[in-house]
C-alpha cells in the first residue's frame, strides 16, 4: 500500500509542460492581464501557424479579424474573463497565413498561491468543419421546409380544385338534365340546383377568405330537416347510378345554430367523400336524429343533432385513421384529393361547439359522425309576458 505521505497529487510544472506541449488538437498558451501571449504550446502553433518566438509577447488581438478589433471584441473578451473568472466566445479568428478559422475559445483566470491574478489561460478549438456541418444542415432543413410548403400548396390548390370540381358536376349535370327535359317543372328543379351550387361556390370563396382573416361564422337558427333537403337535392345529380343514397330524418328535430353554409358544405364533404370511398357499386346512408352525449364523444355533454354518413367503400387503414383531419393530409391521388375537406369539417365542428368523429375498418366502410348543439333559447326569452 502506498502510505499518504509520499503520495503527491500535484504534477511537477516539467510534467505539466510537457502534458500541454503533446496537445495538438487544442491550442492552449496563457496570456497576463493585460492581454500579451506568455506561452504557447505545439497545439497553437499548428491552428494559428505561428511559432512561439513570434507571438510570446505580442497582443492576443493579433488573432481577431481587423472588424472585432474595430468593436473592441479582444478587450471586451478579455476583461470578461478577468471580471467573471473566465468567459467564452465563438467567432472568426486569423492563421499567419491570413486565412480565417472558426474558432470556439474559452478563457479560465489563473491565480497564485496567494489569490492574485496572474494570467488568463486560452483553449481554442478549430471547429470551421462543425460550423460548417451545421449550415449545411440548416440549409438542408430550409430546402425541406420550402419543399413542405410547396407541396401544401400543391395540395391546397388540388384540395380547392377538388372542391369547386364538385360544384361543377352538379352545375353541369343540371344543365344538361334542363336542357334536355320537356317539363318546365322539372326544368325549374335543375336551373334551382344551378343556382344553389354556384352560391355554394361563392360560399366556399367566403370560408377560404374566413380561415384566412379568422373572420367568424355567419351563425343563425337552422332547422336540420330543411337543409338536409336541400343538400340532398344538390346531391342526388352528383351521384352515378351504381351508388344508392338511403336519407332517414329524425321527425321533429330541435333547431340549431350554425353557418348555414359551411355546413351545407361539410356535409358535401362528408358525402362526396363517401362517394370516392365506393368503387362500383354501393350504397351512402345520411341520418340525422338527436342524441344526448354524457362526455363520451370529446366531452361533450348535452343535447346535439347528430348527422352520420355511412358508406360500404373499401374503408380507412388504422395507420391512417389518427391522420384524416390533418390539413393536406389526403390518400387520393394529385387532383382527386382536397386535403382540406376533413380539416374543415374538424374546424367548422369545434368552431360551433361540436365535434366530428370517425368509425372505420378497411373493407367494412366508414361512419362519419358531426355533433351539433341543439339550440337554447335564452331563459328569458322563455318566460310569459
Amino acid at each position: 500500500m502506498v502510505s499518504a505521505d509520499r503520495f503527491n497529487p500535484v504534477m511537477p510544472d516539467h510534467r505539466y509542460e510537457q502534458l500541454v506541449q503533446s496537445v495538438v488538437d487544442y491550442a492552449i498558451y496563457m496570456i497576463d492581464p493585460s492581454g500579451h501571449v506568455v506561452s504557447w504550446n505545439a497545439g497553437a502553433q499548428r491552428i494559428k501557424g505561428y511559432r512561439a518566438d513570434e507571438v510570446i509577447g505580442q497582443h492576443f488581438s493579433m488573432f481577431f479579424t481587423p472588424q472585432d478589433c474595430t468593436e473592441g471584441r479582444p478587450e471586451r473578451l478579455l476583461r470578461q474573463a478577468l471580471e467573471q473568472g473566465g468567459a467564452q466566445d465563438e467567432g472568426w479568428r486569423v492563421r499567419k497565413d491570413g486565412t480565417q478559422f472558426w474558432a470556439l475559445a474559452v478563457l479560465h483566470v489563473i491565480h497564485d498561491d496567494q489569490g492574485q491574478v496572474v494570467g488568463v489561460a486560452k483553449v481554442i478549438r478549430d471547429i470551421t468543419d462543425r460550423r460548417e456541418a451545421a449550415l449545411q444542415l440548416d440549409a438542408v432543413r430550409a430546402q425541406l421546409f420550402q419543399a413542405q410548403k410547396l407541396e401544401a400548396l400543391g395540395q391546397l390548390t388540388g384540395g380547392l380544385a377538388h372542391d369547386f370540381n364538385n360544384l361543377l358536376t352538379i352545375i353541369l349535370s343540371s344543365a344538361h338534365l334542363a336542357l334536355s327535359t320537356k317539363d318546365p317543372a322539372r326544368a325549374q328543379r335543375m336551373l334551382q340546383h344551378i343556382i344553389d351550387a354556384g352560391q355554394r361556390g361563392t360560399e366556399l370563396t367566403q370560408q377560404l377568405l374566413s380561415f384566412a382573416r379568422h373572420r367568424k361564422l355567419d351563425v343563425t337558427r337552422v332547422a336540420p330537416a330543411n337543409l338536409i333537403d336541400a343538400t340532398r337535392g344538390l346531391l342526388e345529380h352528383a351521384l352515378p347510378g351504381s351508388i344508392e343514397l338511403t336519407v332517414l330524418v329524425q321527425p321533429d328535430l330541435p333547431l340549431i345554430e350554425v353557418d348555414t353554409g359551411q355546413l351545407q358544405m361539410v356535409l358535401l364533404n362528408l358525402l362526396f367523400n363517401a362517394r370516392d370511398a365506393i368503387a362500383g357499386a354501393g350504397r351512402i346512408g345520411l341520418t340525422v336524429d338527436v342524441v344526448e352525449l354524457a362526455g363520451e364523444v370529446e366531452g361533450l355533454r348535452g343535447g346535439f343533432v347528430r348527422f352520420e354518413v355511412e358508406d360500404s367503400g373499401e374503408g380507412i387503414a388504422p395507420a391512417i385513421l389518427p391522420r384524416i383531419f390533418e390539413p393536406f393530409f389526403t390518400t387520393k391521388p394529385f387532383g382527386k384529393g382536397t386535403g382540406l375537406g376533413l380539416c374543415q369539417v374538424y374546424g367548422f365542428a369545434r368552431q360551433s361547439g361540436g365535434a366530428i368523429c370517425v368509425k372505420s375498418e378497411p373493407g367494412q366502410g366508414t361512419c362519419m359522425q358531426l355533433y351539433l348543439p341543439i339550440y337554447q333559447a335564452p331563459a328569458d326569452s322563455q318566460l310569459d309576458g
